[in-house]
């Protein structure tokens, strides 16, 4: 096999790692799909004790091959397709022995639908963990027994949040709300798998309530769900979330009960324009992460000049990822609100106090601007005025370490009139973030006519290694993004003159 191998050990448990040849990531394709059937056709003949099925990359499963999509040449391709995956994992569900999914990092959308065709889960308790259904992103729904069976495994209301928003929650999460069975650390993770695994506890049951919104009360359920994603989007625009609600309500997640249903139809979704315009948004998305693969640069230290919203916002983002950060400014009444906002963003996104308070730990405030010498990137954000700006970097070339990279946030002055204060204008890139910082994934890395290519690529690794996405842009008036919204802006304030 070229993505599977599986062996027995001692206490005649099998193993079964997925590794698919080539990839830097487990995709499932078609043939990783045939493979799998195969190899627990094989594993069922051995008659082990137990199954335990783990990944052999840094992550366990990304979810199916999307490009595989682009490759169906007919909607009956596609239905095909989802029916093998729908076959296999069933395959999966009905072994006659115990079954335990071993998840470390990314477990999302087909790669979670095998998780839950396990007995058990046993998850690698680390900040790179995380479970979800991204499928309702690219508009699609999750068609390999997740909307059947999430919603009996935590309860409905949980169950239709994590696939109609396409949320990820981390290992801790995932076992507070049922849907892993252990979350521990490195050192004992494989053997916890092996003890559930050869334990084989009854899995745990609903209590009354959700058991009654899976029967008699799933038409409420439904009619909650949908009128909170109404608020977001309406079904002509974006018909996956509504696909899932009623695929759900309709035939309890099956999609072949009756596959010509148009509120439904698994080839309806892939045929909508909506699904062709997400999937290329995707691939663009893949294409901006892989152009922060060209350093390896890695900041262990990022200092930020200007503690309002922006720079403010910069700060705790950097912090949030693991960063330790100075903030600077001259005025405390502008540092204190920057890191109240802050502590909100940690607690509204890292939810658990540990994190939150090494988060807080990181962020450091800075009145003198001492942290700049010790950082590899630094970053000014401050109001949008020329001289301001050429003045305060030309101070801080003076004091940052010669390596480090000098970045500014500016949106709208260019950065050759900038550098000109600077001995070595080569040393200067932009690096745009939009507001809000929290939101907004794409950071725009512009490079002046002097700028060294080397600290543009640094800068596009240090925006992927904060997990957004960087987009190189040449130093022109409005960069890109409000290049291109400025004609939209335009002719608003036009039809608005003219009533």
């Amino acid at each position: 096999m070229k993505h599977w191998r599986w062996e027995k050990d001692a206490q005649d448990l099998a193993w079964l790692a997925f590794d698919k040849q080539g990839e830097s990531a487990n995709t499932f394709s078609k043939e990783a799909l045939q493979e799998l059937d195969a190899a627990l056709e094989q594993i069922r003949a051995s008659g082990p004790k137990g199954l335990v099925i783990r990944s052999a990359k840094d992550s366990f499963i990304a979810g199916a091959d999307v490009e595989e999509f682009t490759r169906f040449r007919s909607p009956e391709e596609a239905l095909a397709f989802v029916r093998l995956g729908w076959e296999v994992f069933a395959k999966l569900r009905d072994l006659p022995f115990p079954t335990t999914a071993l998840v470390n990092g990314y477990c999302m959308g087909g790669g979670l639908e095998l998780a839950l065709a396990c007995r058990y889960r046993v998850a690698l308790e680390d900040p790179k963990t995380r479970f979800a259904f991204p499928e309702v992103m690219i508009g699609i729904v999750p068609a390999w027994h997740g909307v059947q069976w999430l919603p009996r495994l935590i309860g409905p209301a949980p169950a239709m949040d994590l696939l109609l928003t396409g949320k990820a929650v981390d290992a801790k999460a995932a076992q507070r709300m049922g849907l892993v069975d252990q979350a521990v650390p490195l050192r004992i993770l494989e053997n916890t798998a092996r003890m559930v695994t050869l334990e084989a506890k009854a899995p745990r049951e609903l209590g009354f309530v959700n058991r009654l919104m899976l029967g008699p009360l799933r038409g409420i359920v439904v009619s909650q769900a949908r009128k909170q994603v109404a608020r977001r989007a309406r079904r002509e625009h974006y018909p996956a979330p509504y696909a899932i609600l009623d695929l759900w309500q309709k035939y309890d997640g099956d999609p072949f009960i009756n596959p010509s249903d148009p509120s439904c139809s698994i080839n309806m979704l892939f045929e909508h324009p909506t699904t062709k315009n997400l999937i290329r948004i995707f691939f663009l998305q893949e294409r901006l992460k892989s152009l922060g693969k060209g350093s390896d640069f890695q900041a262990r230290h990022v200092h930020v000049v200007g503690a309002g919203v922006m720079g403010g916002d910069i700060a705790a983002i950097c912090a949030m990822r693991g960063i330790t950060v100075t903030l600077q400014d001259t005025a405390p009444e502008r540092l204190a609100p920057a890191l109240q906002r802050a502590a909100k963003l940690f607690s509204r996104r890292l939810r658990d106090p540990r994190l939150e308070r090494d988060a807080l730990d990181r962020l450091i405030p800075d009145l003198t601007g001492a942290g700049a010498a010790r950082a590899e990137l630094i970053i000014e954000a401050v109001f949008e005025n020329l001289e301001a700006k050429r003045e305060l970097l030309a101070k801080i070339e003076a004091t940052a370490k010669p390596d480090a990279v000098i970045a500014s946030n500016t949106s709208s002055l260019k950065l050759a009139d900038i550098a000109a204060g600077f001995k070595d204008p080569s040393r200067l890139v932009g690096i745009h973030f939009f507001n809000p910082v929290p939101q907004m994934m794409l950071v725009e890395i512009v490079s002046g006519a002097n700028t060294n290519p080397e600290h543009a690529k640094r800068a596009a690794a240090f925006v992927r290694q904060i997990d957004k996405l960087p987009l190189p842009v040449k130093d022109s008036p409005g960069f890109l993004v409000n290049r291109v919204l400025g004609p939209y802006m335009q002719n608003a304030f036009r039809m608005l003159d003219e009533g």
